[in-house]
This record gives structure tokens, C-alpha cells and sequence, in this order.
């Protein structure tokens, strides 16, 4: 699995109790061999927003903790998604 996309699969194990969350998390599982390009392809609309906000949350709280690493790796997927 890609770097940044595993660093998204465990920003969004947070965020399992809602559904849209769940689905995303399921395609990450399932296209281990994708790259964050090919993955954003696959996301509905309804999927971009509810991860456009997640990745808000999750940077913040990155930036916060001064996990420079997770910041790089997150912005990476909120780039494509905007």
C-alpha cells in the first residue's frame, strides 16, 4: 500500500462509526496497489466531502501534535480531493 495512503487508512479508523467513513475505509483495504491519484478517482461526491472534512480535522490535529510527517502525508490526499 502506498505511504500517504496508509497514513489515510489510519487517520479514517478514526472516523468508523459513520457509514460514508466505513466505505472509504473498505476501498482502502480492497485496492491495496493503488496510488492516492487512482484512489480520489474512485471516491462519489458524497465520499470526497465527508473525507475533504475528516482531512480538515486530521491535519489540524497533525499540525497540533508537530507530526510533520502526518501533515505531508495527509495534505497529499486533501490536495487531489480540492
Amino acid at each position: 500500500m502506498d505511504t500517504t495512503l496508509a497514513y489515510l487508512r489510519e487517520s479514517l479508523s478514526n472516523h468508523l462509526n459513520h457509514s460514508i467513513g466505513e466505505e472509504i475505509y473498505k476501498k482502502l483495504q480492497a485496492n491495496t496497489n493503488q496510488n492516492e491519484m487512482e484512489f480520489v478517482r474512485t471516491l462519489s461526491e458524497e465520499e470526497t466531502a465527508f473525507l475533504n472534512s475528516v482531512l480538515e480535522k486530521e491535519i489540524r490535529y497533525a499540525q497540533d501534535e508537530q507530526d510533520q510527517i502526518r501533515v505531508t502525508q495527509l495534505n497529499e490526499v486533501y490536495e487531489l480531493l480540492i
